[in-house]
């Protein structure tokens, strides 16, 4: 028996993503950490961003662009290479 087919992160959220609220709150909470990502990201390009958090690039354009969810090794090395916390924690 195979995984259940879930929606990408983007598919949860109004385009353009991840710049428009979701009214799923799993989407909003990826929509969220792909901003935080976003921010943390900045300048720098994404073949650097990827390498110091041994990450493919193609990963990070993958979350980046909410084709994929990120898994916690893929967070937990995102903010270790970042030095930033991404995960978007409730106020």
């Amino acid at each position: 028996m195979g995984r259940p087919v879930r929606a990408k992160p983007a598919a949860l959220a109004p385009a353009p993503w991840p710049d428009i609220a979701s009214p799923d709150p799993i989407g909003e909470v990826a929509r969220r950490f792909t901003l935080n990502l976003r921010e943390a990201v900045g300048t720098r390009s994404i073949r650097s961003v990827a390498e110091a958090s041994g990450l493919a690039h193609v990963t990070l354009l993958q979350v980046l662009a909410g084709q994929t969810w990120p898994d916690l090794e893929t967070i937990a090395k995102l903010e270790r290479g970042l030095d930033v916390t991404l995960w978007p924690r409730k106020k």
